[in-house]
């Protein structure tokens, strides 16, 4: 693929993760709440699934899941219960500041990236993205191996760094609160924050 369509597609890419949607509520609010800590499995999770829906728009999945979305329902839910979860157990956190050396501890590697996948997946931004404005930067029906390697290796790398990049300033943020009330009003902004993310993800 030549290096202005890819250029293209990693600008356009970066404006959207950027941007504020489900994805980028979760992992921030779940940095201000929980630390660094696991946010590179999570992270590495969201990067996969966008990964997946680039794989399932040139397999023309894509189009067949805007008309079918029932197809969809279920991994939908499965992200929006998540981020409920996530929402209940901010909300009830205990007040008292956590030393970022010692952040709370939350599930392993595994279960945070299967909650990050969960989340890429049923995420409506996700999709518009790869079945409406994709087909409009790539031709899709010549797109060749190594151009989906190219384009895949572009989201890996533009959503590692967004997505990092957002974590630093969340867990700078975190550690401004050191009173239990900060604490207190920081979680559950944080959990009411998380419960509209699982709002927007359910109902799309």
């Amino acid at each position: 693929m030549d290096f202005a369509t890819l250029a293209v597609f990693a600008g356009v890419l970066t404006v959207a993760a950027a941007s504020p949607g489900p994805a980028v509520v979760a992992i921030v609010a779940r940095t201000l709440a929980r630390g660094r800590a696991g946010s590179g499995a999570f992270i590495a999770a969201l990067a996969f699934g966008d990964i997946l829906w680039l794989a399932a728009a040139c397999l023309g999945l894509a189009a067949l899941a805007a008309t079918m979305g029932s197809l969809f329902v279920v991994v939908r839910l499965a992200g929006a219960a998540y981020l409920l979860y996530l929402a209940y157990r901010l909300w009830t956190a205990p007040p008292a500041p956590q030393r970022a050396e010692a952040p709370v501890r939350d599930r392993g590697p595994l279960g945070l990236f299967g909650a990050g996948l969960a989340v890429s997946m049923g995420n409506p931004k996700t999709m518009a993205f790869y079945l409406a404005l994709l087909p409009t930067l790539v031709d899709l029906t010549r797109l060749t191996m190594l151009g989906f390697v190219e384009m895949s290796a572009i989201i890996a790398v533009v959503l590692t760094v967004v997505f990092a990049g957002y974590v630093r300033v969340a867990d700078r943020a975190r550690r401004l609160f050191a009173s239990s009330r900060a604490m207190r009003w920081l979680n559950r902004s944080c959990g009411v924050a998380m419960a509209g993310a699982a709002a927007a993800v359910a109902t799309k």
